[in-house]
């Protein structure tokens, strides 16, 4: 009966009802639209890392600053910050595979270098693999050229992005087999590194950096990285390399880089110094029993929930001084940013809701005042609280219910045509955002769930101090108004 009642009432007061339907629509509407596009967002950058990338959880030395693959995840000290080695490897390992849920386990050292090719100097980050995981774990990762890197061997992968950007600076595409020459530098000095490129990759969903990315052999990383390690314990030099302070400036250049005199039967030219240069030396300072790689990258199986797995791993390798950290921190300030973004809108829709709410309360007070004879004439004939109450309340949940659903319906129209215009990104953050360069939205259930349960809270809050004024009108109210 109530039910039938609050039809007519809504059906009797047309005007009040529409506009009350009218504005909460427009609320769902922009609430559905902004949070398709940022879930979308998510969904994006979600799929385009953990598959390629950074997978589900990353354990990384437990440090004051917090970490990405690459670097600091503040970008004021990231320029001068040196990813820590891993501590305790091989104990570690055991626990985090005598985990239940996991699908993938690998390893990765991270560096910076310059890359020089056909004239070309780029800087790169190096992401140095444990082959024989990496790849079967990253589906993500798709062979263009040439072939995945093999394990314990000297060679290095570049995107298909890179090499066609290379083409058009100098001219020349990128050859497998083409020697890539690498640089970095620090306290210490310089080191140079050639390796073969073995193969030309993309990502399947390529974020905002990831064509930066050059997939190597993890001794090239470790020896580019030396330089960079900052130590407090004494550096001991081989003999080979005191040689050189003491050595007069013409023997310098009489004598190859291992300290032996040269001997003038092999031709003196820029190759013999650079396959020199590309010798590996490895400092005795290197601990090479627990520092040899900064991560371990972890792939849960889909029914794993990720935050319950971190939790409990966390507890675990506590003592080892060691975090886990689930892929949004892995990825670096480009994730979090955007999760922050999230936060932003949905508090600017908060009031929105407010201001929204205020309007629809003023609505429903009039529409309470100009009932004062009907609900008065109820009270008298012994209508409850309770059955007063419940009558208003139906009302609105009916008025924000249609609203809501017709929120969701106008936002699932606005993305099919979106869609259908088929909008070129021109801006890569954006693209990557997005996850490609076509402008596209999905219609996403949760969002659409969540909107619908927010048009019914916004119906019974509005409800509210209307039902409260309402139930002050006494049946008195009624014969005065005749």
């Amino acid at each position: 009966m109530i039910f039938f009642l609050a039809l007519r009432n809504i059906a009797r007061n047309k005007k009040n009802s529409a506009i009350i339907a009218l504005l909460s629509a427009v609320i769902c509407f922009i609430f559905f639209i902004g949070n398709s596009v940022i879930e979308k967002s998510n969904l994006g950058l979600h799929q385009a890392f953990i598959g390629s990338l950074t997978g589900d959880v990353a354990l990384q030395k437990k440090n004051d600053v917090s970490m990405n693959l690459f670097g600091a995840n503040t970008p004021v000290i990231d320029p001068f910050f040196v990813v820590p080695p891993f501590p305790a490897y091989d104990a570690v390992m055991e626990i985090v595979r005598a985990q239940e849920g996991i699908s993938g386990i690998t390893s990765q050292v991270s560096g910076k270098a310059f890359l020089d090719l056909f004239g070309v100097r780029e800087s790169v980050l190096l992401c140095g693999v444990d082959a024989k995981t990496y790849f079967s774990m990253f589906s993500g990762i798709i062979l263009e050229e040439g072939r995945f890197l093999y394990n314990d061997e000297y060679g290095a992968m570049i995107t298909m992005d890179r090499a066609q950007k290379i083409q058009q600076k100098s001219g020349m595409y990128p050859q497998i087999g083409e020697p890539l020459l690498f640089t970095s530098g620090g306290v210490l000095g310089f080191k140079i590194r050639e390796v073969p490129l073995v193969g030309i990759f993309k990502y399947q969903n390529p974020g905002l950096f990831m064509n930066e990315i050059i997939i190597i052999d993890p001794q090239t990383v470790r020896a580019l990285n030396s330089i960079q390690v900052a130590t407090s314990t004494e550096i001991n030099l081989s003999d080979d390399v005191k040689t050189l302070f003491t050595a007069d400036i013409d023997d310098i250049f009489n004598m190859d880089l291992s300290g032996n005199q040269y001997n003038g039967e092999e031709e003196f030219s820029v190759d013999y110094l650079q396959a020199k240069l590309a010798e590996t030396v490895v400092f005795s300072y290197i601990d090479v029993t627990g520092g040899d790689w900064n991560f371990i990258i972890i792939d849960l199986e889909n029914d794993k929930k990720t935050g319950a797995f971190i939790n409990s791993l966390n507890k675990k390798i506590e003592p080892y001084g060691v975090v886990a950290v689930d892929w949004r921190t892995s990825v670096g300030t480009f994730a979090i940013l955007l999760l922050l973004v999230q936060v932003l809108f949905n508090a600017g829709m908060f009031l929105v809701c407010v201001a929204g709410a205020i309007a629809v309360i003023n609505i429903l007070l009039i529409f309470v005042f100009r009932r004062t004879r009907e609900i008065g004439t109820l009270r008298a004939i012994g209508a409850s609280d309770l059955f007063i109450s419940s009558l208003v309340l139906f009302e609105n949940l009916i008025i924000s219910i249609i609203a809501g659903i017709a929120g969701i319906l106008a936002g699932s129209l606005f993305i099919k045509w979106i869609n259908s215009l088929a909008v070129i990104i021109p801006n890569d953050l954006i693209a990557s955002l997005l996850g490609g360069t076509a402008l596209t939205l999905n219609f996403i259930p949760q969002v659409a769930f969540t909107t619908f349960i927010l048009a019914v809270l916004l119906g019974i809050i509005v409800s509210i101090y209307p039902i409260l004024v309402t139930l002050k009108i006494e049946p008195v109210e009624a014969v005065r108004q005749g």
